[in-house]
């Protein structure tokens, strides 16, 4: 009996210390990023001196963090197909994405659910995607096994730079 309540109090308790609010969100990104700004729900930051996006919904319990790495006219087949590998394989809790003619890293998560610990290994992973494009295409040191096969593409200069 006494080993249930303990089990039923550690859950509760686990439940309740993950109610992720946009303060908490707000409070947590100030004290990892370089700088910040906020617009209503969006919080701009730079991260490691990259920016990165935080877009957040707490009525539909959603948010998202997204960093732009490139336009799409930039990139050859190769290289998007190696995103597509690489969002299978290596970049894990963040994937690749194409929205507006600009490739970005992206993660997304129930808001509420987000523990200060997941939001912070979430920047740390997007930025990692964002600047290994074009070469590892990881976003932590785990790879999945499988076919990870990329094919090689000359590196050039093309990451966005922030402005």
């Amino acid at each position: 009996m006494r080993i249930f309540i303990i089990l039923v109090f550690g859950c509760f308790y686990t439940l309740s210390a993950q109610q992720m609010t946009p303060e908490k969100l707000i409070e947590t990104i100030e004290q990892e990023a370089d700088t910040i700004s906020v617009q209503n729900n969006t919080i701009q930051f730079l991260f490691n001196e990259r920016m990165l996006i935080c877009i957040y919904d707490a009525t539909a319990n959603r948010m998202r963090i997204i960093s732009p790495i490139v336009e799409r006219q930039k990139l050859e087949e190769d290289e998007l197909l190696n995103a597509l590998v690489a969002n299978f394989h290596s970049v894990l809790d963040v994937k690749y994405a194409l929205s507006d003619e600009i490739i970005w890293s992206v993660y997304t998560h129930p808001l509420k659910e987000l523990s200060q610990a997941q939001l912070v290994d979430a920047m740390q992973q997007v930025y990692a995607a964002a600047v290994t494009f074009g070469g590892s295409y990881s976003s932590t040191n785990l790879v999945f096994p499988g076919n990870t096969k990329k094919k090689e593409v000359p590196k050039k200069e093309k990451i966005l730079k922030k402005t």
